[in-house]
């Protein structure tokens, strides 16, 4: 029987690490959202029975809620039920929990997926046209990436409803859901409108969907889009100075073949891996654009969960944010080791 190899050694505590890594971000996201909502002012049991109740009444539904039980047995508990999807009873919506994410995610799955087409596809295009021309493009650039991370999402959605949507020169729908009123939503296979759209033959279900989508998403992608451009533009200048490139010029290569097919490709590598935590990102960091949108998505139960101490929305929602974020980034992690071989391990 042959011995593992010292490559195969250093492979398997490289994933004993990631593994023992991953199990600590999510406990630690477990035990930051139990003790941040246990130590929020209020009572919940009060809240749901209301003032008028006796207190018969309200110690009953703490004991069904479990507030009587120390703080530990309830943590473990928390725990157990994450795991066994037994996130437990929305008393603010009236629903179990899993029931009610299941319904919203697609909507906030659909408006993350096209902002993060638009950050994506934003940064590449500027991001190259700036490490290629430099000068005063180059400055431009930079000066439009800084002034997207600084200005707030919830500021820009604002301006876009006011400006573009219905309340301005109404050139795309404002703050009135995922479709027009009159428009049926179409036969349900993935819950994302604009997809299901096109697998049913709707295009004018799926135009409708774009152009609601259209300002929401382009609120989200200001922030990740103007972090990917600062992040690919510096990575083309890098790589743009290597002696391969200059190589690859003296073979008679124009500028712009090498800079598309060697500087571009070897630059996009390095970003793979933060492109994956921009879309977990985008999934669970939609609440104030949802809000100004009134999108229907997950960011609307949550805001309803912290206002009316909802326990059982709110952690669900922390921890689920976590596992989307640890699977994001170990995903990300395997494309950029899958494309770029200088990453694989060898095992032989």
């Amino acid at each position: 029987m042959s011995r593992p190899t010292s490559s195969t050694s250093a492979a398997l505590k490289r994933g004993a690490g990631a593994l023992l890594g991953v199990l600590a971000t999510l406990l630690l996201a477990s035990v930051v959202s139990f003790v941040v909502l246990r130590a929020v002012p209020g009572d919940p049991a009060r809240l749901i029975v209301g003032p008028l109740a006796t207190p018969d009444v309200l110690a009953g539904v703490r004991t069904q809620l479990g507030l009587d039980d120390p703080l530990w047995l309830q943590y473990l508990h928390y725990l157990r039920d994450f795991a066994t999807l037994q996130w437990g009873y929305s008393y603010s919506n009236g629903a179990d929990v899993t029931a009610v994410i299941a319904a919203r995610l697609p909507a906030t799955l659909e408006l993350a997926l096209w902002a993060f087409l638009f950050a994506v596809v934003g940064a590449v295009v500027v991001a190259t046209l700036a490490s290629y021309r430099g000068g005063a493009l180059a400055g431009v650039a930079k000066v439009v990436s800084l002034v997207g991370l600084g200005t707030p999402q919830f500021w820009v959605a604002l301006v876009l409803v006011l400006v573009l949507g219905s309340s301005g020169l109404g050139v795309l729908p404002g703050p009135s859901g995922r479709l027009t009123s009159f428009l049926e939503p179409p036969p349900h296979v993935t819950g994302l409108y604009t997809v299901d759209g096109l697998l049913a033959g709707q295009p004018i279900v799926f135009s409708d969907a774009l152009a609601h989508l259209a300002l929401p998403a382009i609120s989200l992608a200001l922030i990740p889009g103007a972090f990917l451009t600062r992040l690919l533009t510096a990575n083309q200048a890098d790589v743009a100075r290597a002696p391969f490139v200059t190589v690859v010029r003296s073979k008679g290569v124009s500028r712009w073949a090498a800079h598309r097919r060697h500087v571009l490709h070897n630059a996009l590598l390095p970003s793979l891996a933060s492109a994956g935590l921009v879309l977990a990102s985008l999934i669970t960091g939609s609440v104030l654009v949802e809000s100004v949108f009134n999108w229907p998505g997950i960011g609307q139960v949550l805001v309803q969960g912290v206002q009316r101490q909802d326990f059982a929305v709110v952690q669900a929602f922390v921890l689920l944010s976590a596992v989307l974020y640890v699977a994001a980034n170990t995903a990300a992690d395997a494309v950029v080791a899958l494309v770029d071989p200088r990453l694989r391990v060898s095992t032989r």
